[in-house]
């Protein structure tokens, strides 16, 4: 009786260990499926901030290795103390790694018009630029701009220094942007305070890294700016750097103007205006220019209520002498705060935001324009439902295929950042225009 209970229980002992055989297989099986299946686009709005934390002002970026990398200013506690956060993705946009966040950035200024950007040098090292409010008896509005600079990947970061170099007569410095210029260092463009009229308006700035050393060597583009409008700094395919801005004409008049320099920000031509919308505003509308270039010129995108109103788009020669009359991106007066950028292919890509009132309804969405290399509109859709707010969308181009858009989610209680990836089977389903 015992070797027949014996054999029973050795049968058992066998197929229990077949069974967790097969098992183990199946396991590792679907372990090599999960690694080697192709990642699943996420067509839909992606949370990339703290889920119950306020968060605003996204803007996009790639590192000296190409992967994209998205930044946002994230709250750190309730009692409003933010810091620059960014997450970088390996994978085109699919997906971001863990979110870091800069310390020496505390005091950041959340402003989606004013944004705050991290840049790389070829050579990886990083700089993070930031406004911060700077309250004084001549403004009590006014900002200054910081950066701060890592040299080991974003491990430590030095200690936070003001733009200008006139520490003393600077009192209000925003508006700026940054670009990695041709020889390797970091240019930055940016509105001051400092002017020697009385007129309205600020002066417009350029300055440039030196190595390690930050920035050195300012001096002053133009001397009558619109305040509150944000700046492009941009590099085109030929290594030109170019400048666009609004402009106060005839100390009435803000219209968008365009500058270019031949050698890296020693020089710079006459200002030349975009477009002869002849805006009168007594105010300021904070909404700036983008630019972007490709093989047939350059490529303009701004926003105006002169004798029409809207976001609009025109192009010109790659010297920017020559500038295209304007066509409407859209017409909806609320709609603002165009962003451009080329595709691989030589095509162009707009997103912008708007409001559009049906009735006692607003409906807030982002806007997307795909045109053509030489600037002729393809498509144009919105890229989610109509029943969030969105506003202030940044993009960049992964590939020919896939373009990703962040922006901010307004909500009753608190603002996230979210990302959305327009690929290219999303492109062929956007009705036409």
């Amino acid at each position: 009786m015992q070797s027949i209970i014996n054999n029973i229980l050795s049968i058992i002992l066998v197929l229990f260990l077949l069974n967790a055989c097969g098992n183990t297989t199946q396991t590792q099986d679907q372990e090599k499926q999960t690694n080697t299946a192709t990642a699943v686009i996420p067509e839909k709005p992606v949370l990339i901030s703290e889920a119950n934390k306020n968060a605003s002002c996204p803007y996009l970026t790639k590192d000296h290795q190409g992967n994209i990398v998205l930044s946002w200013i994230q709250a750190q506690d309730s009692a409003g103390t933010y810091l620059i956060t960014y997450a970088i993705s390996t994978d085109g946009g699919l997906n971001f790694n863990r979110p870091q966040a800069i310390a020496q950035t505390k005091g950041v200024y959340p402003h989606d018009e004013n944004l705050s950007k991290i840049i790389y040098k070829p050579n990886g090292d990083m700089l993070a630029m930031f406004a911060v409010s700077n309250p004084n008896p001549e403004n009590n509005y006014a900002g200054l701009v910081r950066y701060t600079q890592s040299f080991d990947g974003g491990k430590t970061w030095t200690q936070a220094r003001q733009l200008a170099g006139d520490t003393i007569n600077s009192i209000d410095e925003r508006y700026f942007d940054i670009a990695l210029l041709p020889n390797g260092e970091i240019g930055a463009v940016w509105l001051d305070s400092r002017k020697d009229t009385n007129k309205e308006g600020s002066s417009l700035y350029f300055s440039v890294t030196q190595g390690r050393n930050g920035f050195e060597g300012e001096k002053v583009i133009d001397k009558q700016t619109c305040q509150c409008c944000r700046t492009d700094l941009y590099v085109d395919q030929k290594e030109a750097l170019h400048v666009v801005y609004r402009a106060i004409l005839n100390d009435s008049i803000r219209d968008m103007m365009h500058v270019v320099s031949a050698d890296m920000g020693k020089n710079f031509s006459q200002p030349k205006r975009i477009s002869a919308d002849n805006w009168i505003i007594k105010g300021c509308p904070h909404t700036g220019p983008s630019m972007a270039s490709n093989e047939m010129g350059l490529h303009f995108a701004w926003y105006t209520m002169g004798n029409g109103h809207g976001v609009f788009y025109a192009n010109a020669d790659q010297q920017g002498q020559s500038f295209s009359d304007r066509e409407n991106i859209s017409a909806l007066a609320s709609a603002k705060h165009p962003q451009m950028a080329t595709l691989p292919d030589n095509r162009l890509a707009i997103v912008w935001d708007e409001r559009e009132q049906t009735g006692e309804d607003n409906t807030f969405r982002i806007g997307f324009q795909l045109r053509s290399k030489e600037g002729k509109p393809i498509h144009r859709s919105f890229i989610h439902a109509d029943t969030i707010v969105t506003t202030h969308p940044v993009l960049t181009v992964s590939d020919e295929e896939r373009i990703v858009v962040a922006y901010t989610k307004k909500g009753e209680k608190l603002n996230q950042v979210y990302y959305q990836v327009v690929t290219g089977e999303m492109l062929t389903q956007i009705s036409g225009l």
